[in-house]
């Protein structure tokens, strides 16, 4: 299939397969854009669900945004918890990162240019992968640069502040570790699944992006996680948008979980944009600001782009 609506011609290549971590196929869908170069960067999709449902079609336009950047996207399934625990899902995304360096030259792709883009349960994973794999562990998985979109960066945090009376077994991040928390495998399960311990001074650039008033995962987390990455001196931004809910990154009419009265999806497409504040590493103050996906867009494109488009204007409103 093929598409021309906008600066570059698309075409797309889906369920293909890819070995994930445990040997066994895992889908793929490729957005591939005629960028007029030999070789283009990709960036691996990673969608949400609470790491139990959600697959490879929960995405914004990544075909548009394929369009706009000349970046090709990959939008990956991995396994869900009713399947595995973690690090299960974990390991098919690195495996995904490996698939696309080693093998990516087929379709086009630069495999040494790879970025990470999920929402909520995937960007919990984006951000593990990325920040794992920059600290050496593995070190043939390393990427270029992460948009995250409402992460849950600490996972014990989220099953302790659940309602009373609700076991760990309830929660999607229980079922995700499988473990007891407070217990030792608990504890160790909970330290490797959450992003903030892999954090170092080679992490690779943030994009964050959390709602002021996300229920599910509140924006503490994506907080959290821009601090430390600030300790470390990385490349970091962090957009709060004002009064959004979760899973405003999702199209229209699919929900990262069943709970419709807590979530935005479709909202951020709707809308266009939205009222931000953004705290970023290179300027200590926190200033009113949009968001728009034009601003992962333009964060994505200048840091696996060689040449980068000129950045957005401050109100957001101007695409690449």
């Amino acid at each position: 299939m093929t598409s021309s609506s906008s600066s570059y011609p698309v075409r797309s290549e889906a369920a293909l397969e890819y070995p994930g971590g445990d040997g066994a196929a895992q889908l793929m869908d490729l957005y591939l854009p005629d960028a007029g170069g030999p070789l283009i960067p990709v960036v691996i999709w990673l969608h949400g669900g609470g790491w139990f449902t959600g697959d490879r079609t929960l995405a914004p336009d990544l075909a548009g945004t394929a369009a706009r950047t000349g970046i090709a996207f990959a939008s990956i399934e991995y396994r869900l918890s009713g399947e595995a625990k973690f690090p299960a899902p974990l390991d098919d995304v690195i495996a995904a990162i490996r698939h696309l360096r080693t093998q990516g030259e087929q379709w086009g792709i630069d495999g040494q240019r790879i970025g990470l883009w999920g929402a909520s349960a995937g960007a919990h994973l984006a951000a593990v992968a990325a920040l794992a794999a920059s600290s050496g562990a593995p070190a043939d998985a390393q990427v270029s640069c992460v948009a995250a979109c409402y992460p849950p960066v600490d996972l014990e945090l989220i099953i302790a502040t659940q309602p009373a009376g609700t076991t760990w077994r309830q929660t999607p991040e229980g079922r995700l570790l499988g473990e007891e928390p407070g217990t030792d495998a608990g504890r160790k399960a909970a330290q490797a699944a959450n992003p903030l311990t892999h954090v170092s001074e080679n992490a690779p650039p943030f994009l964050l992006c959390h709602g002021t008033a996300d229920a599910l995962v509140p924006p503490v987390h994506s907080q959290m996680l821009f601090e430390a990455l600030a300790s470390h001196s990385t490349d970091a931004r962090l957009y709060l948008l004002e009064g959004y809910r979760h899973g405003f990154a999702n199209p229209p009419g699919r929900l990262d979980v069943q709970i419709a009265a807590v979530m935005d999806d479709g909202r951020l497409q709707a809308e266009s944009s939205a009222a931000a504040v953004l705290r970023d590493t290179s300027d200590p103050e926190p200033r009113d600001t949009s968001f728009s996906f034009g601003r992962i867009e333009e964060f994505l494109a200048a840091h696996l782009r060689p040449c980068a488009p000129k950045p957005l204007a401050e109100s957001g409103e101007t695409a690449l």
